[in-house]
């Protein structure tokens, strides 16, 4: 056992490491887990030394230029309080570390616009996200004032924007279900589609550690009160009825040339809105007469180029890439949902959304009894059946077959002259 003396002020001052050794101690009497450490270059520092779990326990207390003699034997004595209990002073300083620089990450998240961690979400993802689902989130939360795309006047916020525009750890639940109940009346599919991209996000912030800790309690939109505001989506059903078919086809080719091509095509290929909207010439294969779209399930698939849509293409002005062009962008025209439901006034008939027209389609091949599968393949769901997926192959002149006759149907029942394949193809050429 090593010779114990009460510490005091000069024999601390007095003390040094003996030549030939690395270090040196003068252990007190008072407290006898504390030390004076000395080592060869001269450094002195207070040290506390316990046995925890048979193993020897260290910690340095602080340079007696800074503690004094009282102040080390206090902070000795809690630490043999906490290896008394089992706790290796060490973890417990550690640990105490751990959340200090917890709380000090959680102050700087509290002060960080949500808006602006939305944006580093949307571009950390955008890998792993197609084109449409980014775009939704841009859409959804962007600011007010941005220039509407055809020119004319400024674009509305998001509706995500007056949710996202304040400190993260203010996107609580309160906050949420606030937002929910101003949007049930206006726009509740929408505000339900928010509400699933906010609680995705909300649950990268909770496992990014920059931004855990300025959340508390559970994810804010899975709020059961916001859930409930909204409400539960309904099955639509809106859908051209034969007999509404030719009122329908008079309203829509009144419109706005491009818009009237548009949403006669949508009817008439069963194609999703978005996928004819970002079709390009350079999909347009007048030599196997195909149109080439954009597939959201599949990534992309191929559909017959029917002669009365290759008439409607064919008296399109070419002013870009796109094939719906309004000439005042360089995209494609934005989503015509106002001129649709517009041509559904002017004709008399109950309002049929885009998605409607695609609904139409599906609907109206029932009169003309081609097979499910054919009708699936050309709009682009999913296989239904085991045969049907992995035992089932039409080439597209087998499409083609079936989608001519579809269309031929419908154009009878609208009463418009169906066009041979010949006339499509001599109206539409190829434009380099």
């Amino acid at each position: 056992m090593a010779t114990r003396v009460r510490l005091t002020a000069g024999r601390v001052a007095a003390f040094t490491c003996p030549p030939g050794q690395v270090q040196a101690f003068l252990r007190d009497s008072e407290v006898p887990a504390l030390a004076l450490r000395a080592t060869a270059a001269g450094a002195k520092a207070y040290v506390f030394e316990a046995k925890l779990h048979r193993r020897t326990v260290r910690v340095t207390i602080g340079d007696p230029a800074h503690w004094t003699i009282e102040a080390a034997r206090a902070r000795a004595r809690e630490l043999a309080a906490l290896v008394d209990k089992g706790i290796d002073p060490r973890e417990e300083a550690e640990r105490q570390q751990q959340q200090r620089e917890a709380e000090r990450a959680r102050q700087q998240a509290a002060q960080v616009c949500a808006l602006d961690v939305w944006r580093e979400y949307c571009e950390e993802r955008r890998r792993a996200w197609g084109e449409l689902h980014y775009a939704d989130h841009v859409r959804h939360a962007r600011p007010p004032g941005q220039p509407a795309r055809n020119g004319r006047g400024k674009l509305a916020a998001g509706p995500l924007y007056e949710l996202l525009n304040r400190p993260l750890r203010q996107l609580d639940q309160t906050a949420v279900e606030a937002w929910a109940a101003r949007h049930a009346a206006e726009r509740p599919t929408v505000a339900r589609l928010c509400l699933r991209l906010l609680g995705v996000f909300l649950n990268w912030c909770r496992a990014h550690p920059d931004y855990r800790h300025a959340l508390s309690g559970d994810n804010a939109a899975k709020s059961k009160r916001a859930r409930e505001a909204l409400g539960s989506p309904q099955a639509k059903n809106d859908a051209l009825l034969r007999d509404q078919l030719r009122p329908w086809f008079e309203a829509a080719r009144q419109q706005d040339p491009v818009i009237a091509a548009y949403l006669q095509a949508l009817l008439l290929t069963g194609a999703r809105p978005g996928e004819l909207l970002r079709l390009g010439w350079a999909d347009v294969d007048l030599r196997w007469h195909s149109l080439t779209l954009r597939d959201k399930v599949e990534g992309e698939r191929i559909i017959p180029l029917t002669p009365y849509v290759a008439r409607l293409l064919a008296a399109l002005p070419r002013r870009g890439p796109y094939v719906f062009m309004s000439g005042r962008t360089a995209g494609p025209i934005a989503s015509p949902n106002h001129q649709a439901l517009r041509v559904c006034r002017m004709a008399g008939v109950p309002p049929v959304t885009l998605h409607g027209l695609r609904r139409s389609f599906k609907s109206l091949t029932e009169w003309v009894e081609v097979p499910v599968g054919v009708v699936a393949q050309i709009m682009g769901h999913k296989p239904s059946a085991t045969a049907e997926k992995h035992y089932t192959v039409r080439p597209l002149d087998l499409l083609a077959k079936w989608h001519a006759k579809i269309e031929a149907w419908i154009l009878e029942q609208a009463g418009i002259e169906a066009p041979s394949a010949g006339d499509a193809e001599q109206r539409l050429r190829v434009v380099a």
